[in-house]
C-alpha cells in the first residue's frame, strides 16, 4: 500500500505500509516496524521541544495538504510518540474571527465574542504519520489525549486557559470520523468565505464546523454575563452569575438600603448601581479603585443591565461608572451601612463561612505628635470583604474592642479566626454564646500554661475530623 491521504477533518495521513504476520499486526512508523498493540497502549502526546520545531514544521509542510500557513495568533505544537517514534503531529492556533454557526451554538452576542474569543482554540493541523487502516482508533486516541491537556498547557504558555476547541473539516476530503469519535459536535458549516488582507472573500469551499467543550458546561461559561471563575484570572472562587442581583432578596435590594447623601443634581448613576459594581468587583478579587474601575469598564452590556444601569438619556448607551465616580462615591458614602448590608447579603448566600479579626495601622496616619491610627476589622476569608471596621483608641487596645466590632454582625454558622492576641476566654465565650459561631484562635507564649499543655499532647491521638 503506497503513500496516501484521507480519513479525518483537519487531518492528513501519510505513511508507507502495514501487514499482518499471523495474528500480529505490524505498523510501519518512521521506517520502524511496531506492533499495533504497542502503538495503541504506548502512544503519548507531549509538547514539541524547541530543538524539534524545525523538524515538526518540515513534516507539516511536506505531508499536510494545507502546508504550514494560517497558524496565527497564539499557537501550540504537539507530537504523539511511541517509544520515541513520532506517530502524529498536532498544531493549534487562535480561533477563527467569524464563524456564524459557532456563535449561534454558543449563544454569543458580538460583545461577548470580542471579550471571550481568546478562550477558544483552533485545531488547525492534525497529521497522522501512520496509515489509518493500519492503526484503527489511533487518531481519536491521540486527539483525546491532546484535548485533555490543552487548557493547562495554554494557561502555562499564554497566561489564560482555553475551554472550547474548534476545527474545520473539508467534507470533500475527509468525513471527520476521528473528531466525532472523540466527542466533537458538528454544529453546521461555514459560508464558504476566507479572510484576506482586505476583508473576507468567497472561496466556494464551505467546511464543516466541529466543536469540543474541554470542560462540562464550558459553552455556558462563554455566554454568561459575568466572567466565570474558570475563565477569569482572579483569586475569588465566587461565580457572579450565580448571585441573585434583582428581586427583593437580591444584591440591588440590599444596597438600596444604604443611604444616598449625594447631591440630587447631575447624578448619572444610582447609588445602588455603583455599589453593586464595586461589590461584584471585590467578590471577583479586585482590589483598589483602579482595579474596580477596570472591572467595571470591562463589563459587557448584559452584566450592566443585570446590575441596574440606567441608559444615557441622550444616546441610550449603557455606561459603566468611571474611576473618579467610583472613588468619589465610595469615599463619601455611609461605609458602615454598606458593609452591614453587603455582609448580611453574603451571609444569606452562604458566601461567608469564615471571618478573620484583622488589626492594621494606617500608613502615614501619624503626623506631628499624633500616633498612627490603628483599625480593627472583620474580614471574610477568600473574598476578603471588610464586614465591619472601627478605630482603636489610644487608651485601649484590640482585645476589648473585638466584641464591640463583632456585635452587630450575624455570625451564625461562621468560624471566627484571630491571632494570638485575641486568644482570650471572654472573646471565645462571646463568639460562641452570644454570636452562635465557632472560633479558631492561635496559641502562643502569651498563654504560657495552655501553650505548654498543648505542646505535651500526643497529637497522633487527635486526627483531623473529616466531614
Amino acid at each position: 500500500m503506497g503513500e496516501w491521504q484521507g480519513i479525518g477533518g483537519g487531518l492528513a495521513v501519510s505513511a508507507r505500509m502495514c501487514y499482518d504476520k499471523g495474528m500480529e499486526r505490524q505498523v510501519v512508523v518512521d521506517g520502524q516496524q511496531l506492533d499495533l498493540y504497542e502503538v495503541m497502549a504506548g502512544v503519548r502526546v507531549r509538547l514539541v521541544m524547541r530543538e524539534e520545531m524545525e523538524h515538526w514544521k518540515a513534516l507539516i509542510r511536506e505531508r499536510h495538504y494545507l502546508g504550514l500557513r494560517h497558524l496565527v495568533g497564539e499557537t501550540m505544537y504537539y507530537v504523539a510518540e511511541v517509544n520515541g517514534h513520532w506517530v502524529a503531529l498536532l498544531g493549534w492556533s487562535a480561533a477563527a474571527l467569524k464563524v456564524t454557526v459557532r456563535e449561534a451554538w454558543i449563544g454569543w452576542s458580538p460583545q461577548q465574542k470580542q471579550r471571550r474569543l481568546k478562550y477558544v482554540a483552533n485545531n488547525a493541523r492534525f497529521l497522522l504519520l501512520t496509515e489509518a487502516e493500519a492503526a484503527p482508533n489511533l487518531a481519536s486516541r491521540v486527539l483525546a489525549q491532546c484535548v485533555r491537556r490543552l487548557s493547562a498547557d495554554w494557561q502555562a504558555v499564554h497566561g489564560h486557559p482555553v475551554v472550547l476547541a474548534e476545527t474545520f473539516v473539508d467534507g470533500a476530503r475527509f468525513p471527520g470520523t476521528c473528531y466525532r469519535a472523540s466527542g466533537w459536535v458538528d454544529v453546521g458549516q461555514t459560508e464558504g468565505y476566507g479572510r484576506h488582507s482586505t476583508g473576507y472573500a468567497e472561496h466556494g469551499e464551505p467546511k464543516r464546523v466541529l466543536l469540543r467543550p474541554l470542560f462540562r458546561g464550558a459553552e455556558t461559561w462563554l455566554r454568561e454575563p459575568f466572567d466565570a471563575p474558570q475563565l477569569a484570572d482572579q483569586s475569588s472562587p465566587v461565580d457572579l452569575n450565580r448571585i441573585p442581583i434583582g428581586g427583593k432578596d437580591g444584591l440591588l435590594a440590599a444596597l438600596a438600603r444604604v443611604p444616598d447623601h449625594r447631591d440630587p443634581h447631575g447624578k448619572r448613576h444610582s447609588l445602588a448601581f455603583i455599589l453593586a459594581v464595586a461589590a461584584c468587583a471585590v467578590l471577583a478579587g479586585m482590589r483598589g479603585y483602579r482595579q474596580v474601575a477596570d472591572f467595571a469598564q470591562a463589563l459587557p452590556p448584559e452584566a450592566l443591565k443585570r446590575l441596574g444601569v440606567r441608559p444615557q438619556e441622550s444616546t441610550g448607551k449603557l455606561r459603566a461608572p468611571s474611576e473618579p465616580t467610583i472613588r468619589r462615591t465610595m469615599t463619601r458614602m455611609d461605609v458602615q451601612a454598606f458593609e452591614r448590608e453587603l455582609g448580611a447579603f453574603q451571609a444569606r448566600l452562604g458566601l461567608r463561612t469564615a471571618v478573620a479579626l484583622d488589626g492594621k495601622t494606617l500608613r502615614g496616619s501619624g503626623r506631628d505628635d499624633r500616633k498612627p491610627q490603628h483599625l480593627l476589622a472583620a474580614v471574610t476569608h477568600g473574598t476578603k470583604i471588610t464586614l465591619a471596621q472601627l478605630a482603636v483608641g489610644e487608651k485601649t487596645n484590640e482585645i476589648p474592642e473585638a466584641p464591640r466590632l463583632l456585635a452587630p454582625l450575624d455570625l451564625r454558622a461562621t468560624v471566627v479566626t484571630a491571632d494570638a492576641l485575641h486568644t482570650q476566654t471572654e472573646t471565645a465565650r462571646f463568639v460562641v454564646e452570644d454570636k452562635g459561631a465557632d472560633y479558631i484562635f492561635t496559641i502562643k507564649d502569651n498563654q504560657k500554661t495552655m501553650h505548654r499543655l498543648l505542646g505535651a499532647q500526643d497529637w497522633a491521638l487527635f486526627p483531623p475530623v473529616h466531614h
